[in-house]
C-alpha cells in the first residue's frame, strides 16, 4: 500500500454517470478501490461501471438523486454495506447561464439544488459516516474557477461555486481534528456534454483559449480526476480545506 493507493477502500462518487463525475469514478478505481457509481441515470452508471470491471476494478451502481436527503441516506448505507468507506467525491453539478437582469428564479433555484444542496447532503452524509465509524477519510467536492472569480452570464453558477468553496473549507475545519480532510478541485472549462453548448459558440471558445487561458488549452477530464485523486490519498495527508486550482492558469492573473 502506497500513498498513492485506494487498496481496500469503498469510494462513492456521485454524478458518476458522465463527464468529470466519470474520469473520477475510472481513476479512482484505478488507485484501487472498489467504487459506487452514482447518479440519475441508471443506464449511464452501468456503462461506466462495465467500464472500470472492464479494467480489472470493482465497481457498484445506485442510481439516486443526491438532491434528496433520504436517497443519500440510502447511498450512504449502500456504501458503507460495501466496506470500509473512506471516500467520496460530489461532482453531480449543472448550469445554465443568462443575464442576470432575466434570470429565471425557478432556474437558480435548479441549480443550487444541485450544485449547493446535493454537495452538502453528501459531504454532510459521508462526513456522519467516518465520524460515526472513528474512520479518517477523504471527501472531495468540485468547485470551478468560477468559485473565486465572476464572469458575465453566470451570477448563479459563480454564487453556487463560491458557496461550494466556502461550505468545503468550514467543513474542514470542523472535521479536522477526527482525521476527516474535505478539499476541493476546482478546474477550468473541460469539454463535457454539460460545457458542450457553450464551447460550441466560436467567439465564446477563441475568447476563452485566447484571452482567459495562459496555458491556451481546457483542463481534460484526467487533468480533473488526477487531482482529485491526490486529495484522495493518503499522498495528501496534511492537506484539507484547500482547493486545487486546475485552471490553466485562469485566476493567476
Amino acid at each position: 500500500m502506497t500513498a498513492w493507493s485506494l487498496e481496500g477502500r469503498v469510494a462513492l462518487v456521485a454524478g458518476a454517470g458522465r463527464g468529470l463525475g466519470r474520469g473520477c469514478a475510472l481513476e479512482l478505481a484505478r488507485a484501487g478501490a472498489e467504487v459506487l457509481c452514482v447518479a440519475r441515470s441508471e443506464d449511464e452508471l452501468e456503462v461506466v461501471a462495465a467500464e472500470i470491471r472492464a479494467d480489472g476494478g470493482a465497481a457498484h451502481v445506485h442510481a439516486a438523486d443526491v438532491t434528496v436527503e433520504s436517497e443519500v441516506d440510502g447511498v450512504v448505507r449502500h456504501a458503507e454495506d460495501l466496506g470500509d468507506l473512506r471516500v467520496a467525491v460530489s461532482a453531480a453539478g449543472t448550469n445554465f447561464p443568462a443575464a442576470s437582469r432575466d434570470y429565471p428564479i425557478d432556474r437558480w433555484d435548479a441549480l443550487f439544488a444541485v450544485n449547493v444542496r446535493a454537495t452538502f447532503l453528501l459531504c454532510r452524509g459521508v462526513g456522519d459516516s467516518l465520524l460515526r465509524r472513528a474512520a479518517p477519510g477523504s471527501i472531495v467536492t468540485l468547485s470551478s474557477q468560477m468559485g473565486s472569480v465572476g464572469y458575465p452570464g453566470r451570477a448563479a453558477y459563480c454564487a453556487s461555486k463560491h458557496a461550494v468553496e466556502g461550505m468545503t473549507k468550514a467543513l474542514a475545519v470542523e472535521w479536522a481534528r477526527e482525521g476527516v480532510r474535505v478539499n476541493a478541485v476546482a478546474p477550468t472549462f473541460v469539454e463535457t456534454a454539460l460545457t458542450a453548448p457553450f464551447l460550441a459558440d466560436p467567439e465564446f471558445r477563441a475568447e476563452v483559449l485566447e484571452r482567459r487561458l495562459p496555458t491556451g488549452r481546457f483542463a481534460t477530464v484526467e487533468d480533473v480526476a488526477h487531482a482529485v485523486r491526490y486529495l484522495a490519498c493518503d499522498a495528501s495527508a496534511s492537506v484539507t480545506g484547500h482547493v486545487l486550482r486546475v485552471d490553466g492558469g485562469w485566476t493567476a492573473w
